[in-house]
This record gives structure tokens, C-alpha cells and sequence, in this order.
């Protein structure tokens, strides 16, 4: 084989590494149809050119390359992409030169370019590569949102019911300079203990944090960053960044605003969180064109509380209408996510009234204080939790457990 073909065989293998076995045979047809391209280009290079096949030889070179038994299934993709040409009867079949589909192969190589950098858990690859449901989680709320061992209760909990509720778990982190897309209990327990000793990541610090091999706690954008890398859809969280509160003269934004703008991930939470300005981030979302869905309400849940006085896009009411909202904006090309806003049960909603003055004395005591930047957040929800006597941190934890169950649900309706 020459050079430039092993490169191409090379590169088709980094490409599908999660749908080969350890033959390097296709043991999934990929459901992303970026990857369906690939994996198309791939078989065609097991084909000689100029050599005339008939249809039971395709078939049998194809059996050979892929293992869950649909040749028709591939040949048919490789003569509707133009990568084999046949007689009108079928009767025999040849190998022809595509063009737009190995084009596109190469744009999906470059939207993943940081694959190289990639770990995916062998669970989680093994379902991406069945078609499975797989649930992205973040490893913000283990480091940072509460204290040692709680942290690690509670995410090993949420990722309980993510299987409960029939999907895989896949939690995002960045351990040793690795992007993570799944974690081991282990791993786990070292992020809880390590705590806020590990940075939060967000997009700007991935190169250092990756150039360096240290650890990153994965905020709402870098969860999304990493879990579209590994082909996950769908993502459960507590609540997005957003605008915050004085941003007409601080500039302070979330990157979560920007991330769902770009990436196309469906985001499941109980609103923005509530410590931010809130009218602000809608405008700021509807600014970029990211649908902003209210799950069984057509109000805006403001975090701890299931109201907020702002409206929602649309209201949906069941995980399949969900997925079918999200999947037609895949099938369109749409660029950017989907936002699910699912308010916090009423059993474990707080009082307005308490919670909007817990927030003002923290936002006061913030500006005293001068913190900014990543620090703000970290810091309210701190203050908040110590206002209201825990009570907080106790709804962001049902709350979370909330998204995880619709986020499991919805992603095996995607699946179907």
C-alpha cells in the first residue's frame, strides 16, 4: 500500500476508532451522518479500481469489513454517494472517484480535531457506537458546588439515575491534560476530594490546561465542548451561566451563552440560575439564535424557584417531543444548541420572596468585596447556600437529579 493510502486508512481509523472492532470492522453504522460519510469512504477503499464486482461480491468483500450483518444496507450507501457505480440490473458493480462525500469526511476530521486529546470511557464508546442513549454530566458541580463527600454522593447518585432511567452516564472532566468524556468511580472520588483545588475550564483555558497535562473542572461550555467531541447530544446540568447582574458596565457574560450558540447540544436544566440578570440572558439567547424551551411550563424557572416572571419559546411536554424538536434541528444543519428549561419540583422549589433577598445580600456582598470574573459565581451560590441555612444546596441537588431523569428519558427517545 502507498503512502498516501495508508495516511487515508489512518485517518478513517481515528475517525470511527468508537464503531471498529479490534479488526478494525465496522461493528456499528454510526448514526451522525458526518459519520455515516466516513465510514461509506472507509469500505470504498477496500474496493480495487477498475476491477468489474458483481453483487454477491460486494457482498462478501463487505461482510468482511463489518460485522452486524446489512450488506445491503452499505452497498446501498456506496452507490448512493457515488462511490460504486453498477448496471442498471445490478448485475455488476464498480469502484468510481467521489468527491463531495470524502469532502465532508474531512470537515468532520476537522471539527474533531481534538480527538487526538480524547478519552473516551469504553461504556460510553460502546454505546455511542450501538446507538445507545448516553447522558453528558459536568464535573463542575463535584468540584466546586459542594463540599467533600457529599460531591461525590451526589454525582455518583445522578449518574445512578441516568441508568435508572435508561441511558448511560458520561461525566465531563479534564483529568492529567485529558479530555474526558465518562469517569470511573474512582475518578470520581479523586475530583471530590481535590475539590476547588482543581480550576474551573472553560473554553479559553483548555489549551493551557491541556499543553500543562493538569486537571479542569468541565463548566456548562467546556461539558458541551467535549461531549460533541465524543458525539454526545445530550447534556444535564443544573443551571447555565448567563448575564450576569450590572453587565451594561462590567461585560460580564457567561461563555455558556456563546457555547450554546455554537454547538449543537441539547442542554436540560432548571433555568439560569438565578443569581443573574435574567431578562438579559433571554434577550442575549434569542440574540443568537438558540430556542429556549419551557418543559411543561411557559415560563422561564429561575433555579430554585419555578417561576421567574420571564417567558419561555415554546412549551414541550414529553422527552419525545423533545427529541423531535432537537432532531429536526440536527436534520436542518441549524448551527447551535437547544436549551430545555425543566422547572425544580414544587416539593423542593424555595420561597421567592427568600430567595431573592439571599441573592441581593450576596450580589452586595460581591461588589464589596470586588470579585469577579469566574470567582462570582462560585462565590454567590456560596453565600446563598450559607443565607438560606443549606436549604439551597439542597434544591440544587433535587434539581439536578430532576434534569438527569428528563435528560435520560429524552435521549432515549433521540435513540429510537
Amino acid at each position: 500500500m502507498n503512502k498516501p493510502a495508508e495516511d487515508t486508512i489512518l485517518e478513517y481509523l481515528t475517525l470511527l476508532k468508537n464503531f471498529l472492532d479490534e479488526e478494525n470492522r465496522l461493528k456499528a453504522f454510526p448514526s451522525k451522518r458526518k459519520l455515516q460519510l466516513c465510514a461509506v469512504s472507509y469500505l470504498a477503499e477496500k474496493f480495487e479500481p477498475g476491477r468489474i464486482y458483481t453483487e454477491g461480491e460486494v457482498n462478501d468483500l463487505l461482510n468482511q469489513w463489518h460485522t452486524f450483518r446489512d450488506p445491503e444496507t452499505l452497498r446501498r450507501e456506496l452507490f448512493q454517494n457515488h462511490y460504486l457505480d453498477r448496471r442498471r440490473d445490478g448485475s455488476a458493480y464498480w469502484l468510481e472517484a467521489p468527491a463531495n462525500t470524502k469532502q465532508e469526511c474531512q470537515h468532520h476530521k476537522e471539527d474533531i480535531s481534538m480527538n487526538k486529546y480524547l478519552d473516551v470511557a469504553p461504556e460510553v464508546a460502546e454505546a455511542l457506537a450501538a446507538g445507545k442513549p448516553v447522558v453528558a454530566l459536568e464535573s463542575t458541580i463535584i468540584s466546586h458546588g459542594m463540599p467533600y463527600p457529599q460531591n461525590v454522593e451526589t454525582a455518583l447518585a445522578v449518574e445512578k439515575l441516568v441508568r435508572e432511567n435508561g441511558a448511560v452516564p458520561a461525566t465531563i472532566a479534564i483529568i492529567g491534560g485529558r479530555l474526558k468524556a465518562g469517569l470511573s468511580p474512582e475518578e470520581i472520588e479523586y475530583f471530590g476530594k481535590k475539590g476547588a483545588a482543581i480550576a474551573k475550564a472553560s473554553r479559553r483555558d483548555l489549551p493551557v490546561l491541556i499543553a500543562k497535562g493538569q486537571d479542569g473542572a468541565c463548566t456548562v461550555t467546556t461539558t458541551m465542548m467535549i461531549a460533541h467531541m465524543a458525539g454526545i447530544g445530550v447534556f444535564a446540568t443544573g443551571g447555565i451561566g448567563g448575564v450576569h447582574r450590572g453587565a451594561e458596565t462590567t461585560m460580564d457574560i457567561s461563555a455558556d451563552l456563546e457555547e450554546l450558540a455554537q454547538t449543537p447540544v441539547m442542554v436540560i436544566c432548571a433555568g439560569a440560575k438565578s443569581i443573574l440578570d435574567l431578562g438579559l440572558t433571554l434577550e442575549y439567547l434569542e440574540t443568537k439564535g438558540v430556542p429556549v424551551i419551557g418543559y411543561g411550563t411557559e415560563e422561564l424557572p429561575a433555579f430554585y424557584t419555578r417561576s421567574s416572571g420571564f417567558g419561555v419559546d415554546y412549551r414541550l411536554d414529553t422527552p419525545a417531543e423533545l427529541a423531535a424538536a432537537f432532531r429536526a434541528q440536527r436534520d436542518m444543519g441549524l448551527k447551535g444548541g437547544m436549551l430545555v428549561t425543566n422547572p425544580i419540583p414544587a416539593e423542593y422549589a424555595m420561597d421567592r420572596a427568600v430567595i431573592d433577598q439571599a441573592i441581593d445580600q450576596a450580589i452586595a456582598e460581591s461588589r464589596e468585596q470586588g470579585i469577579h470574573g469566574k470567582a462570582t459565581t462560585p462565590f454567590l451560590l456560596a453565600r446563598v447556600k450559607d443565607l438560606t441555612g443549606g436549604d439551597s444546596l439542597a434544591s440544587n441537588i433535587q434539581l439536578v437529579f430532576n434534569n438527569a431523569r428528563l435528560a435520560a428519558q429524552t435521549a432515549v427517545e433521540l435513540a429510537k
